[in-house]
Parts: structure tokens; C-alpha cells; sequence
């Protein structure tokens, strides 16, 4: 049995106990603005407000998951942040249905974290991770500088953060951080068979486990989003911040001032 429903950026579907979310602004690459922020933050409010939903899946429209924050729109003024719940209303929510990532294509930046912010990733081979906003003249607070290190070896996290180089799926599934890989077009029907399995068992079960596992590190990430938001405060809102908005809007190489 399927049940569907949709906004302008985000559609969602019911099938058989597992709530569907798409990202849908294929056209900009699935980027994340304020509307989209909100409405996946009411996605989840729905997959979190019904007990016959057992498992939830974040992907996106058009064979990619997301390229992150939209730049343009940042630059404009229009955050995509959801207060007390971080980017995209997810990448900070307590979240207590296990949630599954199905990536294909880019997912970058803010699309990183969105899926580190998941308890699992099924990717394409063809999916590409990173976290590119060092390039951009600001840092990734939303899970890539405090998920990131513990998904993956240090150093490595450390290379992807301080060089915005991205990161081929199949590497990723290397070091730990993609469940299972797939071939492109395949990872939401892979992650539907993952979340059919999951939904099988005893919905008691799956929600101890879950707080369980993540209560576990519960103390330990909210004290580094502090300590992290110390830190980045200061770089997000910088001259440097908004000059790498503008030159990713008119196309051209960032003028850095260190200020």
C-alpha cells in the first residue's frame, strides 16, 4: 500500500510501513534552501508522528541526493537552517525511526551531512561525498567536522575537510562509511529492501536499539556542536563567507581577505 503527498521541493511516500523522502529541486541540483529546510523538517515531524512508520529513507529527485546549501540563495540571505534542528531540519534533529540515505549522484556539503545525519547509506557507485566548503570560504558545522572523523580514520576525515576534494563512493564504502553500494539507479530500491527488513522486526526493538546506540555518543556530539559553534561562529558570518556565496553565483574565483 502506497500513500503520497508532496510540497514544491519535497515529496514523500508511504509503502508498506517505510516513509519516503525526495528531496525534489533536481534542477539546482537538489540544493537545500529555506523552503526545502522547512519542509523536510515537517517530513520528518510526519515519519516521527506515526508509529506504522518504521523506517524512513532521505534521497533525492533526478539521480543526485543534494549539493548541499544553496549557495545563490545564501547569498541572498535565506539560510536553510531550522533552529534546533541544524541544516535541512535533520542534520541536528533527535530523530528516534531509524533513517536510511539513498544517495546516487553528488551528495556534498550540506548533501554530506545530511547523509552522516542518517543511521545508514546505501550509495550508487557512482555517488560522490565531500565537503567542499572550505573552497567557499566557510566550514561544514551540520555533522562534517563532528560526524565525519568518527565515521571514517582521522586523517582521512582531515584531508576531505581541509582540501575539499570529494570522496568516490567507492572509496567511501572502503573505509566504513557506506553500508552497501549499488549501481546507479539502484540505491532507493537497495535501501527499500535494506528498510523492509529492518520494518520486519519488533517496532519496541528497533526503537531501543536506536536511542541505545546513539545515547550512547548523545553527550559527547552535543558538547562538540557547542564547542564547534564557538569556533565557527565567527568564520560563518565573515566577509570571506559571503564573498565565496557571491563568486559561486557569478561564476568566478573568490577574492579572499582573511576577514
Amino acid at each position: 500500500m502506497t500513500k503520497d503527498s508532496n510540497t514544491p521541493t519535497v515529496r514523500t511516500e508511504e509503502i508498506d510501513g517505510i516513509f519516503v523522502i525526495t528531496i525534489d529541486r533536481p534542477k539546482a541540483r537538489n540544493a537545500i534552501d529555506g523552503a526545502t529546510a522547512r519542509a523536510l523538517a515537517t517530513a520528518v515531524d510526519y515519519l516521527e508522528a506515526h508509529e506504522d512508520l518504521r523506517v524512513g529513507i532521505l534521497t533525492g529527485a533526478g539521480g543526485v541526493f543534494s549539493a548541499g546549501m544553496d549557495l545563490k540563495a545564501f547569498a541572498a540571505g535565506d539560510m536553510p537552517i531550522i533552529e534546533g534542528r541544524g541544516f535541512a531540519g535533520i542534520t541536528r534533529a533527535k530523530i528516534s525511526t531509524p533513517l536510511i540515505a539513498a544517495v546516487e549522484g553528488y551528495a556534498l556539503g550540506g548533501g554530506t551531512e545530511m547523509a552522516l545525519a542518517c543511521d545508514m547509506i546505501v550509495a550508487a557507485r557512482n555517488a560522490t561525498f565531500g565537503q567542499t566548503e572550505v573552497r567557499y570560504g566557510i566550514v561544514p558545522p551540520e555533522g562534517g567536522m563532528v560526524r565525519l572523523p568518527e565515521r571514517i580514520p582521522h586523517n582521512i576525515a582531515l584531508e576531505l575537510l581541509l582540501t575539499g576534494e570529494s570522496l568516490p563512493a567507492e572509496r567511501a564504502e572502503r573505509f566504513g562509511l557506506v553500508n552497501e553500494l549499488t549501481e546507479p539507479g539502484q540505491a532507493l530500491t537497495r535501501a527499500l529492501e535494506l528498510a523492509s527488513s529492518i520494518a520486519l522486526n519488533a517496532p519496541l526493538a528497533i526503537e531501543a536499539v536506536k536511542r541505545v546506540v546513539n545515547e550512547r555518543r548523545a553527550f559527547s556530539d552535543q558538547d562538540a556542536f557547542v564547542d564547534q559553534d564557538l569556533i565557527t561562529a565567527p568564520v560563518l558570518a565573515s566577509h570571506d563567507a559571503q564573498e565565496g556565496a557571491h563568486a559561486f553565483a557569478e561564476r568566478r574565483q573568490p577574492h579572499w581577505q582573511r576577514r
